[in-house]
């Protein structure tokens, strides 16, 4: 029987990437999930999935926290996974405001309900590899300092920091975790490299980079993420685990150049070259991470090697834009 057999587990962030395949899966072993949903998007793998009618659903937002106290009350919550926020830098770039309130208030706002209602029993806490900041020494190790610069990576450090505190000071079963960029099927932020760029190749088109192309980041495909944060869940029955912090990541690094270009490949239209608009400002250059300290206390390794999941991704966003 699977260890998630009926308890309730609260996703904030449900409608988005992460939050709505971890949903499923959740559901799929027996758990009883209620979401917190903000905005209703009609073309989100939420309801692609069928999850607007599987799981019980709380409408508000996580800066409302009298909300998040009542729901996590009622509906007797033993699991949190907080996936919820602002997650796209250009945004946070433009509209600083708003991201720290949603990532940063919308921490502290889900740690403080938590610590007011007794039936919880463990919190995940979703921060970033954007929490680091910029370093010199690479890949990052969890002992590396959290110190970012700019916008969304200021809100990573700061909501890390928060659930440590939350940690240190009251005894919450905390833990945190620190990924590199996640890409699979259901991200409608097109906006993004890898839906951005599958997209033009489905329409024909050359894909779009904003940077110089040179940017160097760590991927991990959704699915070996849901499985991260699941075992992370489990794992907090020990002592040992709570409190930390973990990184997840299959640790090949890729620059932007070299992604476009392989799914290019995959897609089998090597007619269409990138074009490289070079226009990005406030961006870290390399940026990847070690997931040594997760392999060896949780035993976690991702399934998924980048060629697997990106094959996995084209096919759901081909079948999507069928449709949609």
């Amino acid at each position: 029987m699977s260890s998630w057999q009926g308890k309730n587990v609260f996703v904030t962030g449900c409608t988005g990437l992460l939050g709505s395949w971890l949903s499923s899966t959740l559901l799929d072993r027996g758990a009883n999930v209620v979401g917190l949903v903000r905005d209703s998007v009609p073309r989100a793998n939420f309801y692609g999935l069928g999850l607007d009618k599987r799981i019980s659903t709380v409408r508000g937002e996580i800066e409302n926290y009298f909300l998040l106290e009542r729901a996590l009350n009622e509906y007797e919550i033993d699991t949190v996974f907080h996936v919820a926020a602002q997650t796209i830098v250009t945004i946070a770039n433009r509209n600083p405001i708003s991201t720290f309130d949603t990532n940063i208030r919308g921490t502290w706002n889900i740690l403080e309900a938590c610590r007011r209602t007794q039936t919880v029993k463990g919190i995940i806490i979703a921060s970033s590899d954007k929490a680091y900041g910029e370093h010199e020494v690479l890949p990052y190790t969890e002992k590396a300092p959290l110190k970012g610069s700019h916008p969304y990576d200021v809100s990573k450090s700061c909501a890390d920091l928060i659930a440590s505190t939350y940690f240190n000071t009251y005894g919450l079963p905390v833990c945190v975790t620190r990924c590199g960029n996640f890409y699979g099927g259901g991200d409608l932020n097109f906006n993004r490299i890898v839906p951005g760029t599958i997209r033009s190749v489905v329409q024909n088109e050359r894909p779009v980079i904003r940077s110089d192309g040179s940017l160097i980041r760590d991927y991990i495909y959704i699915l070996d993420a849901v499985e991260a944060y699941l075992l992370l869940a489990e794992k907090m029955g020990d002592p040992a685990i709570c409190g930390q912090s973990f990184n997840f990541s299959n640790e090949i690094q890729l620059t932007v150049l070299e992604l476009t270009n392989k799914i290019i490949k995959l897609m089998d239209r090597g007619d269409l070259a990138p074009q490289i608009l070079n226009e990005t400002k406030n961006e870290i250059m390399h940026q990847y991470l070690s997931a040594q300290k997760a392999k060896k206390l949780l035993d976690w390794k991702p399934r998924y090697d980048i060629d697997k999941g990106l094959k996995e991704t084209i096919d759901w966003y081909r079948g999507f834009l069928k449709t949609n």
